[in-house]
């Protein structure tokens, strides 16, 4: 069994900040990487970040650097995504998965979903 479970989301207004966290369990100990991706309405699903559990290796989507971070604590099985200067186009459902690296905007497992939403 593999859980991801999300949290963190909310409504924030633009130039704002949200972080979001991701519990894995299950069979944490053969996965290399985690994830985050987003869905906005009418959009497909985009990769956004993505960080390897051994060296904290990380990954950005263009349209994320230099204002998300992504992050995780080992001891605790908890990917974070720190969002920071938050904009109305960060708008979207945001999904935690383990992704196949090295490909990394690819996932193997998905959780629920957070929603968040930025007002301009």
């Amino acid at each position: 069994q593999v859980q991801l479970v999300e949290s963190g989301g909310g409504l924030v207004q633009a130039g704002g900040s949200l972080r979001l966290s991701c519990l894995a369990s299950g069979r944490t100990v053969s996965w290399t990487a985690m994830g985050w991706f987003r869905q906005a309405p009418e959009k497909e699903r985009e990769f956004v970040a993505a960080i390897t559990w051994g060296t904290g290796s990380a990954y950005y989507a263009d349209s994320v650097k230099g204002r998300f971070t992504i992050s995780r604590d080992n001891a605790k099985n908890t990917v974070y995504l720190q969002m920071n200067s938050l904009i109305p186009d960060d708008t979207a459902l945001y999904y935690c998965a383990v992704v196949r690296f090295p490909q990394i905007a690819t996932a193997a497992y998905w959780g629920q979903g957070t929603q968040v939403t930025v007002s301009s």
